[in-house]
Formats: C-alpha cells, structure tokens, sequence
C-alpha cells in the first residue's frame, strides 16, 4: 500500500521550505520532494535575503544561516552608454542589528534552510522528479515521482517548484506561462579579496551595498541590471522580459558581457575571478499575471505563483511568507478537523490579500503594461538626464539659464511637450 502523508511540499526553495519547516514544526507529517542533487544545488548565484520574512519562520536565524553581508547601502543607477546618474541611500541604522537585508549564496542558504526543516520533522528526499499529480475526480490526493513505485498520497499537496511549474500547467491549473509575464536573468558571481570589496565600496566587517541599475544596458529591453557585494565575491547580472529577448538580436550572456564593459561598472569587476555563471527564469508579470493559488487538495507558493515584485526587487520575502501562509491554512483546517476543499482553502488567499504581498503586487499592477509599451524608459531618458546631468556641471563658460534652456529644448525635441505630458501622466497613474 501506497504511503500517505498529511501534506507533500513540490520544491525546495525558500517558499517550498518555509512551508515544509511551519508545517513540520506543528507535527504534522510532511514530505518535501526535490529534484536537484541536494536543496539549492541549481543555485550557484547570488542573492537579497529579507530579514523580517525569515525572522517570523525561525527567529534565531542570524545565529546559525549562512549569510554574506548585510546591506547598509542602496545604489540606483540609470545609465546611458558612458555614464550613470542615480542616487544613493546609506544609513548606519542598517548597520546596527538586527540587520535587515543580506546578501547570500543561494546555494549555501537553501542547503543549510532544508537542514532546519528536516530537523524539525519533515522527511526530505532528493533527486526524484514529480512527474504529475495524481487525481481523484477533481481532487488533488498526491503525486507521482520517477522513482519505482513513486505514487505517494496525502491530503494537500502544495507546489513550490519554481516559476515554470509543469506540474501546475499539466494539471491545468494555469496556462502555458506569457513570455511577457516573465524575465531572463543571467548573472555571474565574480571572487576578489574581502580587502578589495571592501576598499573599492567604502565598507567595514560584514556590511554590504547593492547596486541596481536601469537603462542603455538592456538595449531597449524591459529589465535591470545588478551587482551585490558578498564576502569575497561579486554578483552581477542582467534581466529582460523573455518576450524582449525573443525580438531582439543579441543573446543574454553577450547582454551581460556589454553590461560588464559598461566603464561604470567594469572598475567594480576589475581583477575579479568569474568562477560561477548561471541563467534562470524571474517572474514578474505582476499582480495580473497571478494564477488561481488553490484548489481541491491543492496550493501553489513563491514564483510558482508569480509572486515577485519586480518594481521593488523583492522575491525571497514573498516567497518565504507564501510558504508560511499556505503551512498556517493547513495547520488550521487540521485542527479543525476541516478538509482541504477549495472552499476551506480560499483562507490561504486571504492571508495573501490581508498582507504586503498582495497590497504591493496590488499597487504596481499596470506598471509591467507600461514598460512594455514605452521602451523610452530604458533609451531616450536615461540619455537626457545623464546627458542634462553632463551639460550642467562642464564649466564651459556658458551661463547656466542657456544651459537650462538647452537642456528643456533637448527634452522636448526628444519626446515632445505632449510626450513628456504624457510620460508623467502613464507613471503618476500607475504609482497613485
């Protein structure tokens, strides 16, 4: 007879084990299935951990997880082919703990966060695909691995298997993914001494800097450019729409090569080792693009369900809290001796909606829409205001009421007093 478990977790990434880790810790008897080698062997990049969505799954974390640096300065860049005007927010509340924001490798993270969620119970098995789910009429009541014998039964399954979820797709839960709806990122991790970092961004011990840039880098293309500090290495990399990429002429990796040589940011990289390079898929079509979250013995978390706010680059925290959330419905219908209905399970997407994670995504809606159909948010303006950036501190003997009125005849001969208009107007609604 075919095992049965109380609830089985698809995937092994931050919402796949914040679900398995809650549920786990309740008592309740859980099995996660991942199909790398180990948790996070798909990862080699880095990446931006949120404090406070870990630190209400396990409190303590600061003590034992393998962090980088924590983050005491953003950097925002908007580029144009030789030069970058941006803004910069540094604070020594950062630097006092707790810490907010970290960096990590992914790799390292996801391991020693599947360690936690074992320990708390759960049975976690590697290398072993799920190949579908299995049916009882509409109901979802397990799934079926690769492995011999692979039926596995229990009450809910919630799947936590990344942003290209098969399963969901060839269950039906969702429709072919738009490529319009998710980017490409390609990033590289670049190893230097702690001493180099460390001189190069102004940082002491353990603090850190992100930088996050926007403009002539992605050729037109919807997407942002990176570059995190960890200990002893950098990661840097680009993302674009995969429906971008489809149109245009040039390959990620030669996107990210033209980034690198940008003469802002190849200084940064100077005398690094590239020793990691890796591409993967980012959703981030946005709070329109989200697909139902549950059903009859089933629910889907973190990228599986398209939660990642692109404006603000965050993804791990609404991951994490997804996870969290789909664990407390269960626990709670459990309790209550309630089953897994669709009915019953509609409070998983009203802790969602009650929460910053849909109030954000919420929030920013029409902002994917709009950059799509205006790329003279990645051409033309990050050439004007750099360019009217350039044109104002040159001293050149030349007054500076004829350089302001030099640098408003470019903008309206750029995009035209109705464009400029109507540029505001498209980002005013979309942010009100």
């Amino acid at each position: 007879m075919a095992e049965k478990f109380d609830v089985i977790v698809v995937g092994a990434g931050p919402s796949g084990n914040a679900a398995a880790y809650t549920l786990a810790k309740s008592g309740l008897k859980v099995l996660q299935l991942e199909r790398g080698e180990y948790p996070g062997s798909k990862n080699v990049q880095g990446a931006i951990l949120y404090a406070d969505a870990l630190e209400r799954i396990i409190p303590d974390f600061r003590d034992e997880a393998p962090l980088e640096r924590h983050i005491i300065e953003q950097r925002m860049w908007v580029l144009d082919d030789a030069s970058f005007i941006g803004a910069h927010y540094r604070s020594d509340d950062f630097n006092k703990p707790p810490y907010n924001r970290y960096t990590i490798i992914r790799a390292q993270f996801d391991k020693w966060f599947s360690e936690k969620v074992q320990q708390a119970g759960a049975l976690v098995i590697c290398e072993t695909t799920v190949t579908e789910l299995l049916m009882d009429d509409k109901k979802v009541v397990g799934v079926q691995t690769d492995r011999m014998g692979g039926s596995i039964y229990a009450d809910v399954v919630i799947l936590a298997d990344g942003v290209n979820s098969l399963l969901a797709k060839k269950a039906g839960f969702h429709a072919e993914i738009d490529p319009a709806n998710v980017a490409l990122a390609v990033k590289e991790i670049h190893f230097m001494p702690q001493e180099t970092i460390e001189a190069r961004f102004n940082l002491q011990g353990e603090a850190g800097v992100v930088i996050e840039m926007a403009g002539k880098i992605t050729r037109g293309m919807m997407g942002t450019g990176f570059l995190y500090t960890n200990k002893e290495s950098l990661t840097v990399g680009v993302g674009c729409m995969l429906s971008d990429f489809k149109t245009q002429k040039i390959t990620p990796y030669q996107l990210l090569e033209d980034m690198k040589a940008h003469p802002s940011i190849a200084p940064l990289l100077e005398g690094g080792e590239m020793k990691e390079y890796t591409a993967h898929l980012i959703p981030e079509g946005g709070y329109k693009a989200i697909p139902k979250l549950y059903g009859e013995g089933w629910m889907i978390a973190g990228d599986a369900a398209m939660l990642v706010n692109a404006m603000h680059r965050e993804g791990s925290n609404l991951a994490m809290t997804s996870g969290c959330f789909a664990a407390e419905t269960i626990i709670e219908l459990m309790n209550e001796q309630k089953p897994c209905s669709t009915k019953n399970l509609a409070r998983y997407q009203q802790k969602l909606n009650d929460s910053f994670v849909m109030k954000d995504l919420k929030k920013y809606q029409n902002m994917p829409g709009i950059f799509h159909a205006n790329s003279q948010f990645f051409t033309a303006y990050p050439e004007m205001l750099n360019q009217a950036a350039h044109r104002m501190l040159k001293v050149d003997g030349i007054d500076k009421k004829s350089k302001e009125k030099a640098i408003l005849a470019d903008f309206r001969q750029r995009r035209s007093l109705f464009g400029l208009m109507s540029d505001a107007f498209k980002l005013w609604r979309a942010f009100e």
